[in-house]
């Protein structure tokens, strides 16, 4: 296997630059630049030279011998000074040595997984982590990639490999004295593994967490939407003019409202007919967004909105009285019930969303447990037991699906491809 290197801190220039090496060569790359191995993981300052005997930098390198390591494999880093001709100056002493290369992204992480350090659940919680902008995202991502999930997911599996355990039973001894047919525990057991399944298959998805609780401002051509949309992210992204039709396209932007992530749609003011093209193509485009919201701020007609949407007048400092009983009243021209506004929403999306520091489902998790859930639920009281066998090991086979003892290469290719290079 390749020996591999990167820069794992962030981009230069920095007060400190750390520079990893995995593999089997990393020992040796450490004893070319830096003279010889330290102690395992003690941190020692070196003067680092190429391989002509010119000094890089004078810097911190520490040993750190597998299989106990991030990746599983030996280890070496450099703490370097953090100017840019430094690193490029280490990354091409490493280079010009045997065994190594650049590694690619998020092929850190892979070795980790590959190497059994973490498995698949965890290393999908750390690239979340990496990527987390709020606090809601950050402690859902700390608790995946903890292993809370891999843990409950370990529990579920094992539950099922009780149950298989007593079909097994029956199916090998059912015929001597001590053997009778599955018991009452056995379908108990059952029904509460599938309670379960069920829970956490109602709770609300990762996918809330990383794209943001996604509202959408929609009503008629002139209405207000693109002047409430600049007032709710505080910005100017929104064209607005007095004229019909100024919105011509979806226009998204991504907002932290006391650390909840939010992404607030404006879109095309929507009309039964208009002899534009480009306006038409506009609202075909919102009448999409309205199916993908999680909640719609209708502006137009009282009652006219989509199902579940909440009235809004936009017009309050006219004195607007054209919605009997809106569900708020707002002026972005004066600022008045903004603020109410986003307290509102800001409630809303908390009940819908993951509570803190709770483990959420992404899609690809939710789809194996979903098969799990569908394979113990189609277990019926006396069927044949071959066919109660399969049914458990087809649940077990999304438990393994899910933590990673089974997977396919390009889901792999495409979870690690998230990462950094240096991760």
């Amino acid at each position: 296997m390749d020996t591999i290197f990167a820069l794992s801190s962030g981009a230069p220039p920095a007060g400190i630059a750390v520079v990893r090496v995995s593999g089997p060569e990393a020992g040796a790359a450490l004893m070319a630049l830096a003279g010889a191995l330290p102690a395992p993981r003690r941190a020692v300052s070196r003067t680092l030279r190429d391989s002509a005997g010119e000094p890089l930098d004078r810097a911190l390198v520490l040993w750190l011998p597998g299989p106990g390591t991030a990746t599983g494999e030996d280890v070496a880093e450099f703490h370097l000074h953090g100017g840019r001709a430094v690193v490029r100056a280490v990354e091409e002493a490493l280079s010009a040595l045997p065994g190594l290369r650049p590694a690619e992204p998020g092929e850190f992480t892979r070795r980790a997984f590959a190497n059994g350090r973490i498995d698949l659940s965890e290393a999908e919680g750390l690239a979340d982590l990496l990527s987390a902008e709020t606090e809601l995202q950050r402690r859902a991502a700390m608790a995946s990639a903890g292993g809370a999930l891999s843990r409950m997911v370990e529990g579920w599996r094992d539950r099922v490999l009780v149950l298989s355990a007593q079909v097994e039973a029956v199916l090998d001894f059912g015929d001597e004295d001590d053997v009778g047919g599955l018991d009452q525990g056995f379908g108990s057991g059952l029904a509460a593994l599938s309670r379960e399944l069920a829970e956490w298959l109602a709770r609300p998805r990762a996918e809330l967490l990383r794209e943001g609780y996604r509202v959408v401002l929609a009503g008629p051509p002139n209405a207000g939407k693109s002047s409430l949309f600049n007032a709710l992210t505080e910005s100017e992204a929104a064209i607005t003019a007095p004229s019909e039709g100024t919105t011509r396209d979806v226009l998204e932007r991504g907002v932290s409202l006391a650390g909840v992530p939010f992404t607030f749609v404006d879109t095309a003011g929507l009309r039964e007919e208009t002899p534009d093209a480009i306006e038409a193509i506009g609202i075909a485009r919102a009448e999409a967004e309205l199916a993908r919201a999680d909640l719609v701020l209708w502006l137009g007609p009282e009652g006219e909105g989509p199902g579940g949407a909440w009235e809004i007048a936009s017009k309050a400092d006219l004195a607007d009285r054209s919605k009997a009983a809106p569900d708020h009243r707002v002026s972005a021209e004066t600022g008045e019930g903004i603020d109410a506004l986003r307290r509102a929403l800001l409630e809303h999306a908390r009940g819908a969303m993951p509570k803190p520091g709770e483990v959420a489902l992404n899609a690809r998790q939710h789809g194996l447990v979903a098969e799990a859930s569908e394979a113990l639920g189609a277990i019926r009281q006396g069927e044949d037991l071959l066919l109660t066998a399969e049914k458990l090991r087809l649940a077990r086979l999304a438990f393994d699906r899910l933590i990673g003892r089974a997977s396919t290469e390009d889901m792999l290719n495409a979870l690690f491809g998230r990462f950094c290079i240096g991760k």
